[in-house]
């Protein structure tokens, strides 16, 4: 048996896709909807299995190097299309590291890109 915290927040930014062909290979951009979720087994002496502010700041944090960018000339996507996919893989990645220290583990980070299209990294 496990906990599970979920936020969202989202970002703005622009992108092309590389090796790919149609529109989007050309420069275009999106107001991305990100969801994280956490999960964990124990909780803390409040209660809680960790405090949503944590969370938030940690993920605020990862966001901010994407928000309002060309994600193309971002380190993360250098050389790679910055897909969906792969900007799933990014936050879910970093925000893993920020988390190492607590009882917590990432287990899914979901790319919105419309309402209607998204991209998730997780645990198997």
């Amino acid at each position: 048996m496990a906990y599970e915290l979920k936020i969202e927040t989202s970002f703005a930014a622009a992108h092309n896709l590389l090796n790919y062909c149609g529109q989007c290979e050309k420069l275009h951009g999106h107001n991305w909807k990100v969801e994280i979720k956490v999960r964990g087994e124990d909780l803390d002496e409040s209660g809680m299995l960790l405090d949503f502010k944590i969370l938030k700041n940690h993920t605020e944090a990862i966001i901010q190097s994407l928000d309002h960018c060309y994600l193309n000339e971002h380190p993360a996507f250098a050389g790679k299309s910055p897909s969906s996919e792969l900007i799933a893989r990014y936050i879910f990645t970093e925000l893993e590291k920020k988390l190492s220290d607590r009882q917590v583990s990432v287990h899914k980070v979901t790319a919105w890109e419309s309402d209607r299209a998204a991209a998730a990294y997780m645990r198997s």
